[in-house]
């Protein structure tokens, strides 16, 4: 199985297959947070990088080969997200989700699967935009 890795100044983003792993160069205190195979919560301040984290993994040829193998065409629709809901008591967005933890379980890690990335990172722009960050 191939594997291709992907930098951003705060994202290491590593596919295989049809999943792509996602770590945080310098991760922050507590987060981010997976309860595998409901969802994610990250600081609300992380959100903007992980949105264009998720646009990178979308240029890649691997993350379009995923998409077309995907039987089911509406895989990657926004509709598998939650709206993203901020907690004011801790700072960070929660947003329920085909989100896990990986195999090898390094710190401040979890897996999608590829064809899910494009309905997360329409939830985190619609998120951002209302927002304003």
């Amino acid at each position: 199985m191939a594997t291709t890795t992907t930098e951003t100044p705060h994202w290491t983003i590593g596919t295989a297959g049809d999943v792509a792993t996602f770590t945080r160069v310098r991760p922050a205190p507590g987060g981010p947070r997976v309860w595998s195979g409901r969802g994610l919560a990250l600081p609300e301040a992380d959100l903007p990088t992980f949105g264009k984290a998720l646009g990178e993994v979308m240029k890649l040829p691997v993350y379009w080969s995923a998409r077309a193998r995907a039987e089911d065409r509406s895989a990657g629709e926004q509709d598998v997200w939650s709206a993203p809901r901020h907690d004011p008591d801790d700072g960070f967005v929660h947003i329920a989700g085909p989100c896990h933890l990986p195999t090898e379980q390094p710190e401040a890690a979890f897996t999608l699967s590829l064809v899910h990335v494009r309905g997360l990172r329409v939830r985190i722009a619609a998120y951002l935009r209302d927002r304003e960050l």
